[in-house]
């Protein structure tokens, strides 16, 4: 009798913990990790990542006004307009960590991204992408705990992540890679071959 009971008891805990873990059919995905965050825009609206961006492959670039690399604004752009019918995304980030080289507020960063280089992906409010104050997105990103193969501080402006359709971070490139190149072209249609 105990032992009937004890089974009883052991069957009916299992079928309450599937229950509970199985994903319903009519529930959404949970968002990858990666794009867990919330965001302001370039004009201070809230942006989920996850809601906005989820299934599309992202390059995530922090940006700056006043860098050598500032002319890799017409090389995102380019590549913006090559790949999003496709389902791909650019997402920049302004910061003003390395060498002050963004200081404006955000609408005149707005302002001379389209009246230089007629930009026209996602721009998202000035953040901080290192050290103190690093927002949790970059944290994420750049922490050996949440990203072990492409972590590391951000060195510099222009580094770029590639996010794929899952949501996963699939490779890194320095500032010196430009967007248009090979080897970040590569990648981008790589990922944007991949199923889900």
């Amino acid at each position: 009798m105990i032992d009937r009971v004890a089974l009883l008891l052991v069957g009916s805990l299992s079928l309450a913990f599937f229950a509970a873990h199985a994903g319903r059919a009519d529930e959404p995905a949970k968002p990858a990790p990666a794009l867990n965050f919330q965001v302001q825009d370039i004009d201070g609206k809230a942006v989920d990542l996850a809601k906005a961006h989820q299934g599309k492959v992202l390059l995530v670039v922090n940006t700056a006004s006043q860098c050598g690399y500032t002319g890799q604004y017409k090389g995102l752009e380019a590549i913006y307009g090559k790949y999003k019918a496709k389902g791909f995304e650019v997402l920049a980030f302004p910061a003003n960590e390395f060498g002050a080289q963004e200081p404006g507020s955000n609408g005149e960063i707005k302002s001379f991204c389209s009246s230089k280089y007629n930009v026209t992906f996602p721009l998202f409010s000035k953040i901080v992408v290192k050290g103190p104050g690093i927002h949790p997105f970059y944290q994420y990103l750049t922490s050996a705990k949440t990203d072990p193969k492409f972590a590391g501080d951000i060195s510099w402006n222009f580094n770029k992540f590639l996010i794929d359709r899952k949501g996963e971070v699939i490779a890194r490139f320095d500032s010196g890679d430009a967007p248009e190149s090979a080897k970040v072209t590569k990648a981008i249609e790589a990922a944007l071959a991949a199923s889900n």
